[in-house]
């Protein structure tokens, strides 16, 4: 699978408009739950493997994407948020929040 660009087709989306792009790349398998498993302190390759509880080949790709991206990045101490992707947690906070009212 292609990594998303802005302009281009993705899933859902011949025009490739930002949100679609965003979507298609968040709905991958893993990408959130790694990107949830990055809130805090950074963690190494295999902490995330275990915390996100997924192979290496997956989360290896998962990176790269998250990386091209900018939402991620890999300091001395292992993978953590980039400002962008902060930005992108907080962002789906009242998501979030309509979701847990939404499931009562």
């Amino acid at each position: 699978m292609k990594i998303p660009k802005i302009g281009a087709p993705v899933r859902g989306s011949k025009t490739g408009r930002p949100i679609m792009v965003a979507l298609d790349l968040l709905g991958r398998r893993a990408a959130l739950r790694i990107l949830w498993e990055l809130r805090g302190e950074p963690l190494t390759f295999r902490a995330l493997q275990e915390a996100a509880d997924t192979n290496p080949s997956l989360l290896n790709t998962r990176l790269k994407e998250l990386r091209e991206a900018g939402l991620i990045d890999h300091a001395g101490q292992g993978y953590c948020l980039t400002e962008a992707g902060v930005a992108l947690r907080i962002a789906l906070k009242p998501l979030n929040d309509w979701a847990q009212a939404w499931c009562k």
